[in-house]
């Protein structure tokens, strides 16, 4: 039996939710919001403790979920078991360490600043790795975006992105981008071949392992405390929700389906969405410059994912 053209696309019409490209705005939201708790609480808790509580609370809360899914893709996990234990190093284990870190040392502008690299450097990982070419479009999108980002950090004025001063938070934010690239490019070269449940929780129990012998030195040292207080129990709970199982999920799926250059893009949604979130935590302003990044990310978004019409 033949099927037409319009019944075909029919049967691939999804749902407007259950689009890969919303799914990916989600990722930056969530990492905006872990922004503003890391720097509440960022003398308080050492990056290392705020890490490995807040995997440990993410997979108590995702583990009764999954276990049973996990018990039946055993064999998976266990024949992948190198693939998937780098994934989860990579993400749960060095990126979040790395980013907490960076905000002891460096200014949020900053840390916005060199998170901005992250769409060009995952697009030079793709095409090294997996000789992913950008097209042009891809190109001029990325570019239009990083104008964008500096015209939130700068407020809108050269004199400032001028007069930035690296620190050496700025170096580790460095290498929690390159990392971040890697992670994304490698679960596109990589697929985890679980389900997204599953893989979530294979994830973030690798880097909770890969984190605890080092916050266990950190603790006979003598350091590695967590205040017993109410705000860190509402920054911890939002930590392990949001930006861990809400974040890892839709950033997995929105990679798996629209690639690691395209996800990329959506990170420069990071520092507007940090503005927002300051407005309505911090009693921050929204301003004009705000409006104009905001609206050349989602311009080079757009050019990046544009697609020309498939001939029938």
């Amino acid at each position: 039996m033949s099927v037409t053209p319009a019944a075909a696309d029919a049967d691939t019409r999804r749902p407007w939710w259950s689009s890969p490209y919303l799914m990916l705005v989600m990722p930056p939201l969530f990492w905006a919001g872990n922004a503003i708790a890391g720097r509440l609480v960022a003398g308080e808790i050492s990056p290392l403790a705020l890490s490995s509580v807040r995997w440990a609370l993410a997979i108590l809360l995702l583990l009764p979920l999954t276990a049973a899914g996990v018990r039946r893709q055993w064999p998976v996990i266990r024949r992948r078991w190198k693939a998937l234990a780098a994934l989860g190093i990579l993400s749960a284990g060095l990126y979040n360490l790395l980013l907490y870190m960076a905000l002891q040392t460096t200014t949020a502008i900053n840390v916005t600043l060199v998170n901005s690299a992250m769409p060009m450097t995952i697009v030079l990982v793709s095409w090294i790795w997996l000789r992913d070419r950008p097209s042009g479009g891809a190109m001029a999108g990325i570019a239009l975006s990083m104008v964008g980002v500096a015209v939130v950090v700068s407020r809108g004025e050269l004199a400032v992105l001028l007069g930035l001063e690296l620190h050496q938070g700025d170096a580790l934010m460095l290498l929690a981008v390159l990392v971040w690239a890697l992670y994304s490019v490698m679960l596109r070269a990589h697929p985890p071949g679980l389900t997204p449940g599953v893989f979530l929780t294979v994830q973030m129990s690798a880097g909770l392992l890969f984190l605890l012998p080092f916050y266990g030195v950190e603790i006979a040292l003598g350091g590695g405390a967590v205040p017993l207080t109410w705000e860190m129990a509402l920054v911890l709970a939002y930590v392990a929700t949001g930006p861990a199982i809400g974040a890892f999920y839709f950033w997995n799926r929105g990679v798996a389906e629209a690639g690691a250059n395209t996800a990329g893009l959506y990170i420069n949604l990071l520092p507007v969405f940090t503005a927002v979130l300051a407005v309505v935590f911090l009693d921050e302003v929204f301003r004009w410059y705000h409006a104009a990044g905001l609206a050349l990310i989602f311009s080079g978004i757009a050019l990046a994912t544009l697609r020309r019409p498939r001939a029938r």
